[in-house]
């Protein structure tokens, strides 16, 4: 895990300090931030404090953070003993307590009154509406969703999203606090579901029904995911994907499921018109994305180059525990 240091010198606020928000205040900190923390009651914080300090301290010591990282965030994050002192002259207040929204409005009530006017505050949450949460409230304006995934030191994608309130003029400013913990921001409108559990969840709908209809087994739909386009996906999103092996090809296969499953995959319009209009992909110089012609043999050169060094990074850590070890 990298980052670029350049919250260093301001004081941002974590909301909760559960294992969610304990990993974000981790990366806040190594980034530079001096991090409050603040849960329902001081005992609470305290203790949790303790935890991502010792939980840094393995990190460490397994080459994930940093040597200095222990002592980094003992010194950086601080237990508040309750929300106001928490934002107290914070610029920057990430909520994450539990996904209900009852919970949510009534802690960023107390939170929104206390923080100063013009402080932003983001929401890490995977599923409610940032509309909805933003009712409770005060100034909505400065509030927005910042959607850090579990778990949060790792993984290095954040989901940035403005309700219909959200002054836009704040976007810039969060992507950089979320670029400082090393990590890429996407922005993303306030639609359920987002982008994220909008596909993970349609992706694990689709693999139960294969199950349920004895197509394949859990681990071995679990083998192909991993092994197959779940392979690529490190490297490539789906649009990218869709580009190499030719929307053509995607088209024709969407119409062959079509004869089984009509509506459940019917042709996507923006790739009907791609391929209507001869925007084939990569082969034709365009389609979802623009890759020149010239540059067609680097991207596949990247491509395989990449899939080979990520065989060869499972090949060194072994299957994971939930595995066995394959016979020959």
């Amino acid at each position: 895990m990298t980052s670029t240091g350049t919250l260093t010198g301001r004081t941002v606020a974590v909301i909760g300090s559960g294992y969610m928000c304990g990993g974000i205040a981790q990366v806040l900190a190594l980034a530079g931030a001096r991090v409050r923390i603040a849960d329902a009651g001081a005992e609470v914080t305290t203790s949790n404090r303790e935890r991502l300090i010792a939980e840094a301290t393995r990190f460490a010591a397994d080459g994930l953070f940093p040597a200095h990282a222990p002592d980094t965030i003992a010194e950086r994050v601080t237990a508040a003993p309750s929300f106001a002192d928490a934002v107290d002259g914070a610029d920057f207040v990430e909520e994450a307590v539990p996904e209900k929204l009852d919970v949510k409005h009534d802690v960023l009530r107390r939170v929104s009154a206390a923080a100063a006017p013009d402080a932003v505050i983001g929401s890490n949450t995977s599923t409610i509406l940032i509309g909805r949460i933003a009712e409770a409230v005060e100034r909505p304006e400065r509030f927005l969703g910042v959607h850090f995934s579990n778990p949060a030191p790792f993984i290095p994608g954040v989901e940035v999203i403005a309700h219909a309130g959200t002054d836009e003029g704040i976007l810039p400013g969060v992507e950089d606090i979320v670029r400082a913990t090393g990590k890429h921001p996407a922005r993303i409108s306030d639609a359920d579901g987002f982008v994220l559990n909008r596909l993970q969840y349609a992706l694990f709908s689709e693999a139960s029904q294969l199950v349920d209809e004895g197509v394949a087994s859990a681990e071995d739909v679990d083998t192909i995911v991993r092994t197959t386009f779940g392979f690529r996906l490190p490297f490539f999103g789906p649009f990218a994907i869709a580009d190499m092996a030719g929307l053509d090809v995607y088209k024709f296969c969407f119409e062959s499921l079509q004869g089984r499953w009509p509506e459940r995959f019917a042709t996507p319009r923006a790739l009907a018109e791609h391929v209507d209009a001869g925007r084939l992909g990569t082969k034709s110089g365009g389609g979802f994305l623009d890759v020149p012609a010239e540059r067609v043999p680097e991207l596949v050169a990247y491509r395989n180059t990449a899939y080979v060094r990520m065989q060869q990074l499972l090949d060194e850590l072994g299957p994971p525990p939930i595995q066995q070890e394959e016979t020959p």
